[in-house]
């Protein structure tokens, strides 16, 4: 299919420049305005928005905001990581921030790195114990109002989500769904690797699913408690709570496309070591969490196929999940055995196939060799008319790019086929110099109507290194 992907060129025009790490870009019309603006939230807390070239503080919550970098050398998953933006915030001015909360750090649910071992039982199905106490730190998912003449206050907290370690809590993870009308909120498996608690299979745990929340039920919940399992919710968060889908690692956001009166979900899942993959779905049974709740019953395969599934933590993308060993007799090679063999069985049949996928490891010429993907959006645009109704993504950096200022992420896209066939992608040029500095493509965002693309580059991969963010958008050349 490779000839049916066109060569295609763009260009990049900056739109906001010395931002801290941008997570999420998308546009909204504010309350009292009659014009749609750029809006950026950054790891740390800072959320712009751009008005008449000029850019402004929308809102800065970094008080807010976990301490970030403290561990593992100012790399971080935590901080600002969900922006959304109500479908009528142009008259009722709501909007819905997900972040991880100030003074909630904690020791981790495991006392160091885990390494799954193939041939050892006790590693393949942990269990985590005591999560009031072992956890890493608590997420959030809050409601806040903006009035014309004010500025913006929190209404209402949705959700308070214990999470067990630092990594996979989402990026870009609040998107209101057009079909819906629900807020979609996407959480990663809980973070570590390989999923040790296997939280994302298990449909009573939170982590590892997209949920959709009806935030239009006056639900308001004093002193809401922090929890991991959907029981421990209270009835009436329960009632505003659907699921989608599970068996999710982590996932930068998800996108809608309308075609013809019907609606295309695009969303990606990141890999652990061999293959980030990008996903596609129409039909979805969403399963109302009170139910889950009041059932209660041991899983039968029945119960696994209502929910879409993406396979992981036995499946990564369309390879079975795989551990690395080493061949002492050669360096470039290694021996890959199947971690969870078992659970690729179980799940063989109920999991969706990936739209397409792009591998850390590919011999291919005219492919890369990815590290981490962090975005995907449809582009309906006409501007740039070999990407009209294509699919877009990005991934964080190169792999192998051993000098620093060569480090470069990538610009990607690829479209739907109708054989059920995993279709091609393809890299597209960019025009630009970033320079001496590395450019690590860390969000790609869309306007509302989905006909332009921006492009949120840092010049480091920490989030300890400051002001090293510039927003671009993609245009034709």
């Amino acid at each position: 299919m490779s000839d049916l992907l066109e060569a295609i060129r763009v260009g990049l025009r900056p739109a906001m420049g010395r931002l801290n790490l941008p997570t999420v870009v998308k546009t909204a019309i504010p309350p009292g305005d009659a014009a749609e603006r750029l809006f950026v939230a950054t790891q740390p807390g800072e959320i712009y928005f751009l008005r008449n070239g000029v850019v402004e503080t929308f809102l800065n919550i970094s008080p807010r905001i976990i301490r970030l970098g403290a561990f593992g050398g100012g790399y971080d998953e935590r901080g600002l990581l969900g922006l959304a933006f109500h479908p009528r915030f142009s008259s009722n001015g709501l909007f819905y921030l997900h972040y991880s909360v100030a003074g909630t750090q904690g020791p981790g649910a495991l006392p160091e790195s885990f390494s799954p071992d193939p041939c050892d039982p006790s590693t393949l199905n942990l269990k985590w114990v005591d999560r009031q106490t072992l956890f890493d730190h608590v997420d959030t998912v809050e409601e806040w109002m903006l009035q014309p003449g004010s500025d913006p206050q929190r209404r209402r907290t949705l959700l308070n989500l214990i999470r067990p370690f630092m990594n996979h809590n989402g990026v870009n993870s609040l998107n209101f769904s057009p079909e819906t009308g629900k807020l979609v909120l996407t959480t990663g498996d809980g973070g570590s690797g390989y999923d040790p608690f296997n939280l994302s299979q298990d449909d009573m745990e939170i982590a590892g699913k997209i949920l959709e929340i009806d935030v239009d039920q006056p639900v308001f919940v004093d002193d809401l408690p922090a929890v991991t399992r959907f029981s421990e919710l209270p009835p009436s968060v329960q009632g505003m709570l659907t699921v989608i889908a599970k068996g999710v690692r982590n996932i930068p956001g998800i996108a809608f496309q309308k075609i013809n009166n019907r609606y295309v979900k695009y969303t990606g899942n990141v890999g652990q070591d061999l293959v980030e993959s990008i996903f596609a779905f129409e039909q979805y049974l969403p399963i109302p969490v009170a139910q889950l709740v009041q059932e209660l019953l041991p899983e039968s395969p029945q119960d696994q196929e209502r929910f879409i599934n993406f396979g992981w933590r036995g499946w990564e993308g369309d390879l079975p999940s795989l551990i690395f060993q080493g061949c002492t007799e050669d360096s470039l090679l290694d021996r890959k055995s199947v971690v969870y063999y078992s659970e690729v069985v179980l799940t063989s049949l109920l999991r969706i196939q990936p739209l397409t996928c792009y591998y850390h490891q590919d011999p291919r010429p005219d492919k890369f060799e990815g590290t981490a993907l962090t975005g995907v959006q449809s582009y309906l645009g006409t501007d740039i008319p070999g990407l009209t109704g294509s699919v877009v993504f990005t991934d964080f950096v190169r792999r192998n790019q051993m000098r620093f200022s060569d480090r470069k992420g990538v610009l990607a896209y690829t479209r739907e086929r109708t054989d059920c066939v995993l279709s091609d992608y393809r890299v597209i040029e960019i025009d630009y110099d970033f320079g001496s500095q590395p450019a690590y493509f860390v969000s790609l965002g869309t306007n509302q109507a989905q006909t332009r693309l921006y492009l949120g580059v840092y010049g480091s991969s920490n989030v300890t290194d400051f002001n090293l963010g510039t927003v671009y958008e993609v245009v034709p050349v």
